[in-house]
Protein backbone atom coordinates (compact mmCIF):
# COMPACT_ATOMS: atom_id res chain seq x y z
CA UNK A 1 0.00 0.00 0.00
CA UNK A 2 1.40 3.56 -1.24
CA UNK A 3 1.23 5.31 2.16
CA UNK A 4 3.17 8.43 1.32
CA UNK A 5 5.08 10.11 -2.07
CA UNK A 6 6.84 13.40 -1.58
CA UNK A 7 8.92 15.55 -4.15
CA UNK A 8 11.19 18.27 -3.55
CA UNK A 9 13.01 20.69 -6.13
CA UNK A 10 15.49 22.53 -5.31
CA UNK A 11 18.37 23.58 -7.39
CA UNK A 12 17.91 21.41 -10.30
CA UNK A 13 17.84 18.28 -7.99
CA UNK A 14 14.82 15.67 -7.18
CA UNK A 15 14.34 13.88 -4.04
CA UNK A 16 11.71 11.72 -5.04
CA UNK A 17 10.54 9.24 -2.03
CA UNK A 18 7.88 6.74 -2.18
CA UNK A 19 7.00 4.03 0.94
CA UNK A 20 5.58 0.80 0.67
CA UNK A 21 4.50 -1.05 4.14
CA UNK A 22 3.23 -4.86 3.65
CA UNK A 23 3.48 -7.73 6.25
CA UNK A 24 5.23 -4.79 8.97
CA UNK A 25 7.71 -4.54 6.27
CA UNK A 26 8.55 -0.46 5.13
CA UNK A 27 10.29 0.22 1.48
CA UNK A 28 11.88 3.78 1.17
CA UNK A 29 12.72 4.34 -2.35
CA UNK A 30 14.88 7.77 -3.35
CA UNK A 31 15.63 8.99 -6.38
CA UNK A 32 18.41 11.90 -6.53
CA UNK A 33 19.14 13.87 -9.83
CA UNK A 34 21.42 16.22 -10.71
CA UNK A 35 23.20 17.09 -13.99
CA UNK A 36 25.99 15.41 -13.15
CA UNK A 37 24.86 12.11 -11.92
CA UNK A 38 21.51 9.99 -10.59
CA UNK A 39 21.94 8.01 -7.50
CA UNK A 40 18.71 5.60 -6.33
CA UNK A 41 18.43 4.09 -3.40
CA UNK A 42 16.31 1.51 -1.89
CA UNK A 43 15.93 1.33 2.01
CA UNK A 44 13.99 -1.42 3.96
CA UNK A 45 13.61 -3.13 7.19
CA UNK A 46 16.97 -5.28 7.38
CA UNK A 47 18.43 -4.11 4.07
CA UNK A 48 19.41 -1.20 1.81
CA UNK A 49 21.00 -0.69 -1.66
CA UNK A 50 22.62 2.60 -3.46
CA UNK A 51 22.72 2.56 -7.46
CA UNK A 52 24.93 5.80 -8.52
CA UNK A 53 25.61 6.38 -12.33
CA UNK A 54 27.44 9.58 -13.71
CA UNK A 55 25.37 11.10 -15.93
CA UNK A 56 28.38 11.19 -18.65
CA UNK A 57 29.51 9.75 -22.17
CA UNK A 58 31.84 6.94 -20.08
CA UNK A 59 29.78 7.09 -16.85
CA UNK A 60 31.31 5.11 -13.52
CA UNK A 61 28.89 3.02 -12.17
CA UNK A 62 28.45 2.33 -7.93
CA UNK A 63 26.64 0.10 -6.26
CA UNK A 64 26.42 -0.65 -2.65
CA UNK A 65 24.40 -2.81 -0.57
CA UNK A 66 24.16 -3.78 3.29
CA UNK A 67 21.84 -6.73 4.93
CA UNK A 68 21.30 -7.51 8.09
CA UNK A 69 19.89 -6.86 11.80
CA UNK A 70 21.10 -5.24 14.48
CA UNK A 71 23.61 -8.16 15.85
CA UNK A 72 24.95 -9.61 11.89
CA UNK A 73 25.55 -7.51 8.95
CA UNK A 74 26.69 -8.28 5.52
CA UNK A 75 27.26 -5.24 3.08
CA UNK A 76 29.50 -4.74 -0.11
CA UNK A 77 31.12 -2.03 -1.76
CA UNK A 78 31.51 -2.04 -5.97
CA UNK A 79 33.02 0.40 -8.86
CA UNK A 80 32.33 -0.53 -12.13
CA UNK A 81 34.35 1.77 -14.94
CA UNK A 82 32.22 1.58 -18.28
CA UNK A 83 35.21 3.11 -20.24
CA UNK A 84 37.90 0.38 -19.04
CA UNK A 85 35.32 -2.23 -18.74
CA UNK A 86 36.31 -3.08 -15.69
CA UNK A 87 35.43 -2.88 -11.66
CA UNK A 88 37.25 -0.03 -9.99
CA UNK A 89 36.80 -1.04 -6.62
CA UNK A 90 35.37 -3.96 -4.89
CA UNK A 91 34.88 -4.13 -1.20
CA UNK A 92 32.90 -6.83 1.19
CA UNK A 93 32.41 -6.92 5.02
CA UNK A 94 30.76 -8.45 7.98
CA UNK A 95 29.76 -7.64 11.18
CA UNK A 96 29.28 -8.72 14.60
CA UNK A 97 27.35 -6.57 17.48
CA UNK A 98 27.53 -7.99 20.81
CA UNK A 99 25.09 -6.56 23.79
CA UNK A 100 28.09 -6.13 26.11
CA UNK A 101 29.10 -3.42 23.16
CA UNK A 102 31.90 -5.19 21.74
CA UNK A 103 31.65 -5.05 17.84
CA UNK A 104 33.83 -7.40 15.65
CA UNK A 105 34.01 -7.02 11.95
CA UNK A 106 36.24 -8.92 8.93
CA UNK A 107 37.03 -6.80 5.87
CA UNK A 108 38.01 -7.34 2.00
CA UNK A 109 39.07 -4.40 0.16
CA UNK A 110 41.33 -3.27 -2.30
CA UNK A 111 39.53 -5.99 -5.01
CA UNK A 112 40.64 -8.83 -2.63
CA UNK A 113 44.21 -7.83 -1.57
CA UNK A 114 43.27 -6.73 1.59
CA UNK A 115 42.13 -8.76 4.52
CA UNK A 116 41.55 -6.44 8.05
CA UNK A 117 39.58 -7.67 10.87
CA UNK A 118 39.03 -4.83 13.80
CA UNK A 119 37.69 -4.94 16.88
CA UNK A 120 35.55 -2.35 18.78
CA UNK A 121 34.65 -2.59 22.45
CA UNK A 122 32.66 0.39 24.48
CA UNK A 123 34.07 -0.09 28.48
CA UNK A 124 32.31 2.95 29.74
CA UNK A 125 29.14 4.52 28.66
CA UNK A 126 29.08 7.04 30.73
CA UNK A 127 32.05 9.27 29.67
CA UNK A 128 32.03 7.53 26.12
CA UNK A 129 35.16 5.61 26.70
CA UNK A 130 36.03 2.88 24.43
CA UNK A 131 39.01 0.58 22.87
CA UNK A 132 39.97 -0.50 19.40
CA UNK A 133 41.82 -2.59 17.94
CA UNK A 134 42.47 -3.53 13.77
CA UNK A 135 45.16 -6.04 12.03
CA UNK A 136 45.49 -5.89 8.25
CA UNK A 137 47.01 -7.86 5.77
CA UNK A 138 48.27 -7.14 2.63
CA UNK A 139 48.10 -10.00 -0.01
CA UNK A 140 50.30 -8.27 -2.84
CA UNK A 141 53.20 -6.94 -0.06
CA UNK A 142 52.87 -9.62 2.77
CA UNK A 143 53.19 -7.39 4.98
CA UNK A 144 50.84 -6.76 8.58
CA UNK A 145 49.88 -4.21 9.91
CA UNK A 146 48.37 -3.59 13.51
CA UNK A 147 46.87 -0.99 15.06
CA UNK A 148 45.72 -0.40 18.68
CA UNK A 149 43.33 3.08 19.51
CA UNK A 150 41.52 4.73 22.85
CA UNK A 151 38.82 7.52 22.48
CA UNK A 152 37.21 9.25 25.63
CA UNK A 153 34.91 11.97 26.07
CA UNK A 154 36.19 14.48 28.71
CA UNK A 155 32.90 16.12 29.05
CA UNK A 156 29.60 16.95 26.46
CA UNK A 157 31.98 19.03 24.49
CA UNK A 158 35.23 17.47 23.88
CA UNK A 159 36.41 14.12 22.82
CA UNK A 160 40.51 13.00 22.58
CA UNK A 161 41.45 10.21 20.36
CA UNK A 162 44.34 8.34 20.13
CA UNK A 163 46.01 5.29 18.23
CA UNK A 164 49.56 3.57 17.62
CA UNK A 165 50.78 1.08 15.02
CA UNK A 166 52.83 -1.60 14.93
CA UNK A 167 55.38 0.90 12.50
CA UNK A 168 55.66 2.72 16.07
CA UNK A 169 53.45 5.81 14.48
CA UNK A 170 51.51 7.59 17.29
CA UNK A 171 48.23 9.64 16.29
CA UNK A 172 46.18 12.10 18.14
CA UNK A 173 43.13 13.92 18.18
CA UNK A 174 41.18 16.48 20.09
CA UNK A 175 37.80 17.64 19.09
CA UNK A 176 35.67 19.87 20.91
CA UNK A 177 32.19 20.93 19.48
CA UNK A 178 30.90 23.46 21.54
CA UNK A 179 27.38 23.34 19.12
CA UNK A 180 25.51 21.05 16.73
CA UNK A 181 27.23 23.03 13.82
CA UNK A 182 30.36 24.17 14.92
CA UNK A 183 33.31 22.07 15.42
CA UNK A 184 37.22 22.37 16.18
CA UNK A 185 39.83 19.37 15.79
CA UNK A 186 43.57 19.11 16.47
CA UNK A 187 45.76 16.41 15.35
CA UNK A 188 49.36 15.25 15.66
CA UNK A 189 51.10 12.28 14.91
CA UNK A 190 54.91 11.47 14.97
CA UNK A 191 57.10 8.78 14.31
CA UNK A 192 58.45 6.98 17.07
CA UNK A 193 61.63 5.28 14.99
CA UNK A 194 62.34 8.82 13.96
CA UNK A 195 61.66 11.54 16.92
CA UNK A 196 64.54 13.63 15.21
CA UNK A 197 62.08 14.33 12.12
CA UNK A 198 59.69 15.79 14.19
CA UNK A 199 56.21 15.30 13.68
CA UNK A 200 52.91 16.54 11.72
CA UNK A 201 49.97 18.41 13.26
CA UNK A 202 46.49 19.64 11.60
CA UNK A 203 43.77 22.22 12.55
CA UNK A 204 40.63 22.15 11.84
CA UNK A 205 37.81 24.71 11.91
CA UNK A 206 34.09 23.91 10.80
CA UNK A 207 31.56 26.01 11.35
CA UNK A 208 27.52 26.19 9.82
CA UNK A 209 25.64 28.82 10.41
Amino acid sequence: MLSRSIIYLSNSDIEKRKRFKANHCSLLLKVFYCPSQLEVQYLYDYAATSTEIGLNANPIVNFSGVVGTDVLSLGTNVSFDTNLGTFSKCNAGLSFTYNNGLVTSFNLNNKGDTLSTSYYCALSRVNDTAVGMEMTHSCSTNEDTFTIGIKHQLNELSTVKASLNSFGKVTTLFQLEWSPNSLFALSGEIDTKAVNKGGKYGLAVDLKL
